[in-house]
C-alpha cells in the first residue's frame, strides 16, 4: 500500500475568501431577481437596460451613457439593443446635430413591462435583506462602495467606476 503524504491545506487568504463570497453572494441574488425578470420574458440585462432608460426620461441615452450605468459589463451591447429595438422595447435615433450619437429611448411598451415588476423586485429585495439590522446594512453598502472606490477617493476599476475620460486620467497622471 502506497501512502502519499499531503502537506495539510492551508487557507485561502481572507481577501480570496472575501472576493469569491461576494460573487456567490451576488449570484445567489441575481438568479432571485433574475426569475421575476424572466416571467415579464427578459433577461436581468434587458431589464437593467430599461431601468436605465427609464430612469434617463424623454431624454434618452447614448449607448456609451448606457454602458457606463450598465450593473454589468456587457461587451456587445449594440446588439442587445438591436434585440430590444426589434421587441418594440426601445427606439434609437441618430442624433441631427452629431450624427456619430445615437440616443436610445424606453418606449411605453417596454414602461408597460417592467412597471409590473418595480414592486415585486422591491419586496424581493427587502426579503433578500430582512435578516439584517438597517444598521448593518448601511456598513455594509458603505463597505462594498469602499471596496469599488480602492481607498483612492477615486474608481478602483477603470473607466466602469471612473466617470472621468480617458483623455482626462492622462493629463491628471
Amino acid at each position: 500500500m502506497s501512502s502519499q503524504s499531503h502537506a495539510p491545506r492551508r487557507p485561502a487568504p481572507l481577501e480570496e475568501r472575501i472576493f469569491l463570497a461576494l460573487l456567490k453572494t451576488a449570484d445567489a441574488l441575481g438568479q432571485e431577481a433574475e426569475q421575476l425578470t424572466r416571467a415579464a420574458d427578459l433577461t436581468g440585462t434587458q431589464y437593467n437596460v430599461l431601468r436605465i432608460l427609464r430612469g434617463a426620461g424623454p431624454e434618452g441615452l447614448a449607448c456609451r451613457g448606457i454602458g457606463e450605468r450598465m450593473l454589468t459589463h456587457d461587451p456587445d451591447i449594440t446588439r442587445l439593443l438591436d434585440r430590444m429595438e426589434k421587441r418594440g422595447l426601445i427606439t434609437r435615433e441618430r442624433q441631427k446635430d452629431d450624427r456619430r450619437v445615437v440616443k436610445t429611448r424606453i418606449t411605453a411598451q417596454g414602461v408597460e413591462l417592467i412597471k409590473p415588476l418595480d414592486q415585486p423586485m422591491r419586496g424581493l429585495h427587502k426579503r433578500q435583506f430582512r435578516h439584517m439590522a438597517a444598521a448593518r446594512l448601511k456598513i455594509l453598502y458603505d463597505l462594498l462602495e469602499q471596496i469599488r472606490d480602492g481607498g483612492k477617493g477615486g474608481a478602483a476599476f477603470g473607466s466602469v467606476w471612473n466617470p472621468q475620460s480617458k483623455k482626462e486620467r492622462k493629463r491628471q497622471a
